[in-house]
This record gives structure tokens, C-alpha cells and sequence, in this order.
């Protein structure tokens, strides 16, 4: 399952420049990206910001998944509702199928019912392997709102020994293999 065994040069690159942490405090939306791993996660911590007053608005994005008839925003937004988020205070897009497209497709969504000039901080939620891409993304189409990063991780592993597990190492050094041509592609841009 790994290409490769990262050494601890790379461990602390990756930590350092792609597993970031950023502070946190309230922000006008939380932008949920969709998700097929780790879905009862990723509902939760997009509660809790909500409970713990960290956002008013949240936009769910994510299309449907192979196998499934219910969209990924679907889902995740129904699971919010559960737990006793108004459904009135969940955008939806249910066309995305990769990151960009989540980013791409979100954008006038937000812009009809809030409108882009009113946002000036954005809580980005995602899963950990892929980290500082979700906020790099964003950047690459939207710059003028502060960025924030919140990812969950659904293995039992913790974050800082993902290089441990194989699957979540693989996952990991995947999306940290994706930076630079995704760079040099301008599907996303320097963040921070």
C-alpha cells in the first residue's frame, strides 16, 4: 500500500509545510468539503464549530459517490439537521467529485445568498491526509477571505504518527505528492 517509507527529513516536511494547524476563532462560513471516509467525523466536527459558535453559515459541498444514490452534501447536511443544525444555516453543492470542483461549483452558491464581499473568514473542514490543499484550493479561486483549517481523522491512529499506519501514510504522502504539480498547474495556490 505505501510507495515509499518516508524518512524522518520528509515526516518533518510534511508535518511542518502540509499537516498544518491554523487558530481558530469565529468565522463567517464553514466551507465542509464532501467526504466518503470518515463521514460520522466530518459531521460532528462541522457540529461542533457550529455549536461552539465558530459559524452562522456552512456550505456542504460533494457529489455523488459510486455505489450511492444520495449525494455527498446530502448526506452530510442531513446528518447536521440531525444533530440540530437548521437546515436553513446549510448551503448546498451536489455536483462536486474532486476538490477543485468543490471550490469551483460552491463559489456562486455563496454568492447568491450571502455574497463573496461578505465573507472575510472561512473555516475550511477536510480530512487530515489532505490538509493544507482544502485551503490552498480555496485560495486558488477565492484570495480575499482569511483562511482557517480543521481536518479530522477517522483512523485510530493519531495525527502525529500517521507515518505508522500504512493506509493513512499512503494517503498522506499521496496528497503531499499532489502539491507541487497541482502548483505548477495553478489548480491551487501558496497558502499560507
Amino acid at each position: 500500500m505505501i510507495s515509499r517509507i518516508p524518512n524522518s527529513t520528509e515526516i518533518a516536511r510534511i508535518n511542518s509545510e502540509h499537516l498544518l494547524t491554523t487558530g481558530l476563532k469565529p468565522a463567517d462560513l464553514l466551507f465542509v468539503f464532501g467526504t466518503r471516509d470518515g463521514v460520522k467525523e466530518r459531521i460532528d466536527a462541522a457540529y461542533h464549530l457550529w455549536r461552539d459558535g465558530y459559524c452562522r453559515w456552512l456550505i456542504v459541498s460533494g457529489g455523488l459517490t459510486p455505489g450511492s444514490d444520495m449525494t455527498e452534501c446530502q448526506i452530510i447536511k442531513a446528518g447536521l439537521v440531525s444533530l440540530g443544525v437548521p437546515a436553513a444555516s446549510i448551503l448546498e453543492e451536489h455536483k462536486a467529485t474532486n476538490t477543485g470542483e468543490n471550490v469551483i461549483f460552491s463559489l456562486p452558491i455563496i454568492a447568491e445568498h450571502l455574497g463573496l464581499d461578505n465573507i472575510r473568514t472561512v473555516i475550511c473542514l477536510g480530512n487530515l491526509w489532505t490538509s493544507r490543499r482544502y485551503p490552498m484550493t480555496l485560495h486558488r479561486h477565492w484570495r480575499e477571505p482569511e483562511k482557517m483549517l480543521v481536518v479530522v481523522n477517522h483512523y485510530e491512529t493519531p495525527n502525529a504518527l500517521w507515518h505508522t499506519d500504512p493506509e493513512l501514510c499512503a494517503r498522506v504522502l499521496s496528497e503531499w505528492d499532489k502539491i507541487q504539480p497541482y502548483l505548477a498547474k495553478d489548480f491551487i495556490a501558496e497558502w499560507p
